[in-house]
């Protein structure tokens, strides 16, 4: 029979809205995680419901310490919060499965004692073997019960032998039906899964089991999980009925795909949420296009904050059909984003990521007129490492184009000339730019792109950044001046 702390959670109903996410500390945080996160998290805050995080490390070997610190983190970053876990505590913890051992065992002799469970022997080569003939006859793989029937005399002998048995659940026969609210109603057939391990040999529940376990015990009303699940699915079924559960409503969002339109992974490029936040994305520019992934946010929008999601995102209106993740598109939404970004929060942002000293000897006031300048042309954070040459001699670097252009004989005398033309500027100011950059034109007949990209490649080293205009007022005419005087002497060595 079950304690009185089962008995306790069996009494209690759903009434309030609770969904979990639910990551193992394997590895850093997948994008395609990432937006189950989301969905949950999105879901919980529209209905004023809660957000429970658990940690399913239960993978001795593949859980660390590290990878949890990490997701903990990326989560934190992305700016999705949960009202238990870990870290928080609640009513219904331990959030961690390691944590959980015992109550697990607790309901794993519950199932004994109604005879649904049964020990099996089988070793992994034996199971390969079967697996292989099941193939071979064009059938699906799944136990076929062999350590079922076992009796007492068999099973002594075996364990003689120093096999430790797993313990695998009795699956009845007929049809497990669902209700699925993205994919609509699902059935699968008893006899297809086969019994499945809920308990290892060495003492840790099974993927299935602790989930049913632990969602019932936590309360959760609402999974949303990858469709990869969904035959999970059916196998949690079967021991929310033996158990007698009352089962959670069920949500199975497509995966994110690469643009291959294979499920998203390595070889795709960066896969992680870390990898992402390296590269200098910013998480509200994350977070709006994963809301994007497989849904719709109305009336055509794309960029839209978290605010505006949370007003507009529906679960039912995921779809069923994997979405395609595309960079290049994040990109624009990223880039997107730093045009409006507040310039303080951007400032702190920047001074975090970038540490070349050029920068970080500015001036509060001259980094936010620096990142005025730059940002209509950067995409993401780092990309402010291509134009620190505009501040600093040290990371000043003449590219391949640059250097192509200042080869030709007409711009350096054009860039000499314009330098004369400076010397009579008492002090710079844009009015007086414009004079000086016609009175050039008409002394070299350049005009548009021939007279400003040699200017341009002189100043920068590059071919594409700011405003003419704009650099010289951020620089200031002795810069500018010397600047151009190092670009003319090394075309003349």
């Amino acid at each position: 029979m079950p304690s009185s702390y089962l008995r306790k959670f069996r009494k209690m109903e759903t009434a309030q809205i609770r969904v979990r996410f639910a990551p193992s500390p394997t590895g850093e945080l997948h994008i395609g995680n990432a937006r189950t996160a989301l969905y949950n998290w999105l879901f919980a805050r529209q209905h004023r419901g809660t957000f429970v995080l658990r940690i399913e490390d239960t993978d001795r070997e593949r859980s660390t310490e590290k990878f949890k610190t990490n997701l903990l983190k990326d989560l934190k970053w992305l700016a999705i919060d949960w009202d238990e876990g870990p870290d928080r505590g609640g009513p219904y913890g331990p959030y961690e499965q390691s944590k959980r051992l015992d109550i697990y065992n607790q309901y794993l002799q519950e199932l004994k004692d109604q005879n649904l469970v049964y020990p099996c022997y089988c070793t992994e080569d034996e199971l390969s073997e079967e697996r292989r003939n099941l193939l071979s006859r064009k059938m699906m793989p799944r136990y076929m019960g062999r350590c079922r029937t076992l009796n007492q005399e068999q099973r002594t002998k075996l364990e003689a032998e120093g096999r430790k048995p797993t313990y695998r659940f009795k699956v009845r026969k007929g049809e497990i039906h669902f209700h699925d609210h993205i994919r609509g109603g699902m059935r699968f057939d008893g006899e297809s899964i086969g019994d499945f391990i809920i308990m290892r040999s060495n003492g840790l529940p099974a993927y299935n089991f602790a989930v049913v376990i632990d969602d019932h015990l936590m309360r959760i009303s609402h999974v949303i999980r990858g469709e990869d699940h969904l035959s999970n699915t059916a196998s949690q079924l079967l021991l929310y009925e033996a158990l007698k559960f009352k089962p959670p409503e069920y949500y199975h969002h497509s995966l994110i795909l690469g643009l291959d339109h294979t499920k998203l992974s390595k070889r795709h490029g960066a896969v992680s949420v870390g990898e992402f936040r390296k590269k200098g994305y910013l998480s509200e520019a994350l977070v709006n296009y994963l809301s994007l992934l497989g849904s719709s946010l109305g009336e055509g929008r794309e960029i839209c904050p978290v605010e505006t999601i949370m007003q507009t995102f529906k679960m039912e209106k995921v779809g069923k059909g994997g979405a395609s993740f595309d960079e290049d598109k994040l990109k624009w939404i990223n880039a997107t984003y730093l045009r409006t970004y507040d310039i303080e929060k951007l400032s702190k942002t920047i001074r975090s990521t970038i540490t070349d000293k050029g920068l970080t000897t500015l001036t509060e006031e001259k980094l936010k007129q620096f990142i005025a300048l730059i940002r209509p042309n950067i995409e993401a954070i780092n990309d402010v490492n291509d134009y620190l040459g505009i501040i600093s001699d040290q990371a000043f670097i003449m590219t391949e184009g640059a250097e192509k252009i200042l080869g030709e004989k007409k711009n350096v005398e054009m860039l000499n000339a314009f330098c004369r033309l400076l010397d009579a500027i008492p002090e710079y100011s844009e009015t007086r730019l414009k004079e000086a950059l016609r009175e050039l034109s008409k002394i070299t007949g350049l005009k548009g792109k021939e007279l400003y990209m040699p200017l341009r490649a002189a100043i920068t080293g590059m071919t594409r950044g700011p405003e003419l205009d704009e650099l010289f007022r951020f620089m200031g005419k002795a810069s500018i001046q010397q600047r151009i005087g190092k670009a003319v002497g090394r075309i003349n060595d």
